[in-house]
Formats: structure tokens, C-alpha cells, sequence
């Protein structure tokens, strides 16, 4: 790639795009339409997370969501005016950090998840059961850990960048190649929940597989909206995994690899897969199945305080309705 010392006096007449950071014009239409529906997608979070009062998880998602709005931005800014450096940073720091938050929401939910599946199954043993190899409460907080680790060093990797300037290119390196380790830190954590995940999902399987013929089946026979929760989770996963995956291919091989310039991969392995996410996660919003202070209530439970019969009954009764 070739960077000149005055890229930032260029425009599209006096300059070859050999000379800015993408080789390419952002789309206006593309993602002028992804802002909007990050922007749609950020509204209606607010206004569930408000009503559901689950604060933890409209933070969370708030802040992704906000900085994929923020992202978007400096691209359609690009699309004006490719060689401004700024608006390149918008776009690569905000678009790079905002998973990390969106993957918090992700385990804030899971934890609460393990939770109400021991409370339901001791409800019907009528015994406290736990089948998760971990404390709820530990898979958010090593989870999240792992996100704020992935996030430092995303975000050093970004300021590096960004002191770096255009002329620069070894200390510009050094900061690319900080958000390539935050960004494969966040692969291998997605990867560590996944496999928890899919663990506690045959555990529980097994255990409903095994139950004697007289209990009725608690966990997973209480209506669409249970199933579609957890449908939801697993669908932002795969995509965010799928996201980070190629983002540590697209920066690995530098901004002027043919990867870092293809836009349509980006569009689609970026933009798309954090939509889907994004959209799932919003659309089947935890306060469908955690109405009001529950929410709240299982963060605080643990193993300690499973649901007792009668909280089970009414979830049961409200996850069905």
C-alpha cells in the first residue's frame, strides 16, 4: 500500500485510492442501511430494556450498538471522503470494539439460563440440582473478564493506530497487530463458551432423557418463547464468531491485502452477521422470558437460591401464555 505524507490533502481528482487506507469507496447505500437498522435495533433495546428493567443487558447492548451507529458513520464519511484518516479510525476502532459489549449481553443471559434450568429441575426433583460444571454466576465472570481483556486490547491497538498517523507505518503496524490479538482473544473466548455451553446443553438433555416417566418435562416444554430465546443466543453466537473470525483474517493480512479491500466480504461477514445478532437479541428480548425484577432476582440467586416450586409454576405459567 502506498501512503503518501499529504494523503490527508487528498481527494478522488488528485489521488489514486493506492494512496488511502481501504482501496476501495465505502458503499453509501449499504451502509447508509446498516445504520439505520443498528439505529432501529438501538431504539427499540432502549425502550424494552426500560420497560423489562434489565439494566445489565440494555447497557451492555447499548454500548454495541452505539458504536456500531458510531461506526457506520465515519464509513458513509469515507464514502465522501476516502482519504480522511479520521473517519477511518471511526470506523475501525468503533466497528472493531462493539462485538465485545454485544458478547457481555450474550453471557448475561447464558448465566441466567443455567440458573433457571437447575431451578426448574430441582423444582420437579424437589431437590437442589445443578447440572452446569460451573457456578452460574462464574460463566458471566470469566466470560466478561474475557471480554474486558479482548477490549483493552482492542482499544490500545486503536489508540495506537490512531497516534500512528498516515506516515508512520511500523508504529501503525504494532497497533494493527494489538486489535489482531484482542480480536483472537475474543475467538478463542467465544470458542471456551461455546463448547460450556453446548456441555450444559447435552447435560441437560441427558438429564431430561433420564428423568423418571412420572415428571413432566420442565426445562424445554414451556412454549416459543423459551425455545426462541435460547434460539436467539445461539444464532448471535455462531455470528459474532463467524465476525471475529474474519476480522483477524482481514487485519492479519494488513489493509492492503485483498481481504481488507473486499468489500462485499465485509458487508457480508461484518455488517450482516452483526445485524443477525444484533436483530436476534433485540427481537427476543430476555425480559420475554425474565419478566421485570426476575431478571434482577436471578443475578443476585445463584446456586444458592434456585427457584423454588411456586417461582417455577409461575415462570412455567408465563413462558406458555
Amino acid at each position: 500500500m502506498s501512503v503518501i505524507n499529504r494523503a490527508f490533502q487528498c481527494t478522488l481528482q488528485t489521488c489514486t485510492l493506492d494512496h488511502a487506507m481501504i482501496h476501495y469507496v465505502p458503499t453509501l447505500a449499504g451502509n447508509a442501511l446498516f445504520l439505520v437498522l443498528f439505529g432501529i435495533a438501538a431504539a427499540i433495546h432502549l425502550f424494552l430494556g426500560v420497560w423489562y428493567r434489565t439494566y445489565s443487558y440494555l447497557i451492555a447492548l447499548g454500548c454495541g450498538l452505539l458504536l456500531e451507529i458510531i461506526g457506520y458513520a465515519g464509513r458513509i464519511s469515507l464514502h465522501y471522503d476516502p482519504f480522511s484518516f479520521n473517519a477511518f479510525l471511526q470506523y475501525l476502532i468503533c466497528l472493531t470494539i462493539a462485538p465485545a459489549f454485544i458478547c457481555a449481553g450474550i453471557y448475561f443471559c447464558f448465566g441466567r439460563v443455567v440458573i433457571e434450568c437447575n431451578g426448574r429441575i430441582g423444582a420437579s426433583y424437589e431437590r437442589q440440582t445443578s447440572l452446569s460444571r460451573l457456578q452460574p454466576g462464574t460463566y458471566s465472570k470469566i466470560f466478561i473478564a474475557c471480554d474486558v481483556v479482548c477490549l483493552i486490547l482492542q482499544s490500545a491497538g486503536g489508540a495506537i493506530t490512531s497516534t500512528a498517523g498516515m506516515s508512520n507505518t511500523s508504529l501503525r503496524d504494532l497497533g494493527i497487530n494489538v486489535m489482531i490479538a484482542g480480536l483472537a482473544c475474543q475467538v478463542v473466548s467465544l470458542a471456551g463458551f461455546v463448547g460450556l455451553a453446548v456441555d450444559f446443553a447435552i447435560r441437560v438433555r441427558r438429564q431430561q432423557a433420564q428423568r423418571p416417566s412420572s415428571l413432566p418435562s420442565v426445562v424445554w416444554e414451556t412454549g416459543w418463547k423459551w425455545k426462541a430465546f435460547v434460539t436467539s443466543l445461539v444464532v448471535a453466537t455462531i455470528t459474532i464468531f463467524i465476525r471475529s473470525c474474519f476480522r483477524v483474517a482481514e487485519l492479519k493480512g494488513g489493509f492492503g491485502s485483498d481481504l481488507a479491500n473486499d468489500q462485499v466480504a465485509f458487508m457480508i461477514l461484518e455488517g450482516a452477521m452483526i445485524i443477525i445478532a444484533c436483530s436476534a437479541l433485540t427481537a427476543i428480548h430476555p425480559g420475554l422470558v425474565f419478566p421485570r425484577e426476575r431478571w434482577s432476582a436471578l443475578a443476585q440467586s445463584g446456586l444458592t437460591r434456585v427457584a423454588s416450586q411456586s417461582s417455577h409454576i409461575e415462570m412455567r405459567q408465563g413462558l406458555v401464555a
